[in-house]
């Protein structure tokens, strides 16, 4: 009881309270110019201390967000997976090839048919002329800016461009060097868009196999076309469109079918 009657009656510190009662004497210290000065200066050192302190809290040095882990993640993993794809598409090539000797005629021009629909399912490497269609996310987002993500290429901008070239008389397509088959799907997941399950981060380069000129003539009909417009002018969503002589497309992962059968 004796501390809570001295806190509730003389709530000023001792020292306090006999500097005041000092100064309504008239006898406390004067303020000389000195003391004044270093009171200012140490004012001073304290805020700039303070607002250091701040900086530092709000910006930490040497720590990557989630975003860039992400993306650095998938980038690693891309490589991996196109190497493995490479080494079974050699294996491909390989037993196909060991097929082909073993067999007799009659077979090995069964084999010959089975390649020739290979390449309209997309499960056969491919090669041609065609052109090149490249997507980036705008410079904020690919430097991280909060209150970006409308600025980066979504699902349906790559679904819609594919559908675009399909539609311009496409004959092969690959997205980031993923073969599109018709049963590859392309969706979002986070930060990543999925092709064929596969997880791809910007610049975005779908290689298109086919006449360049005529592809380059009808996708600009298209609208795909107007939409690539719309997102460099509302989300700073960068495209190219370029032709190439000699473009090499691998092969997509097509599933045997398991309820299909022919009809009579």
């Amino acid at each position: 009881m004796t501390l809570l009657n001295e806190v509730m009656e003389r709530p000023l510190d001792l020292g306090y309270a006999a500097a005041s009662d000092a100064r309504r004497r008239g006898t406390a210290a004067p303020q000389t110019p000195f003391r004044r000065a270093l009171t200012f200066l140490l004012a001073v050192l304290l805020g700039l201390t303070a607002v250091w302190a701040a900086r530092e809290l709000r910006a930490p040095v040497g720590v990557e967000n989630a975003s860039d882990v992400l993306v650095t993640e998938i980038r690693d993993r891309t490589v991996v997976g196109e190497r493995l794809a490479a080494e079974n598409e050699a294996l491909r090539q390989e037993i196909t090839s060991l097929q082909e000797e073993a067999l007799d005629e009659e077979a090995s021009a069964l084999l010959a048919e089975s390649a020739r629909l290979g390449l309209w399912a997309g499960a056969t490497a491919v090669q041609g002329p065609g052109v090149v269609v490249t997507l980036e996310d705008s410079v904020r987002a690919r430097s991280g800016e909060p209150g970006t993500d409308f600025q980066r290429v979504q699902d349906q901008d790559l679904q819609l461009v594919v559908n675009g070239l399909w539609a311009a008389g496409a004959e092969a397509i690959a997205v980031n060097g993923h073969r599109l088959t018709g049963q590859t799907a392309i969706r979002t997941a986070g930060d990543a868009v999925l092709v064929d399950l596969q997880p791809l981060v910007s610049p975005y380069a779908i290689e298109v196999i086919g006449d360049p000129d005529g592809l380059r003539t009808e996708f600009a009909r298209t609208q795909a076309s107007a939409w690539l417009n719309l997102l460099a002018a509302q989300f700073s969503i960068s495209s190219t469109i370029e032709t190439s002589d000699d473009l090499v497309l691998p092969a997509g992962t097509a599933g045997a079918p398991e309820l299909v059968t022919e009809s009579s």
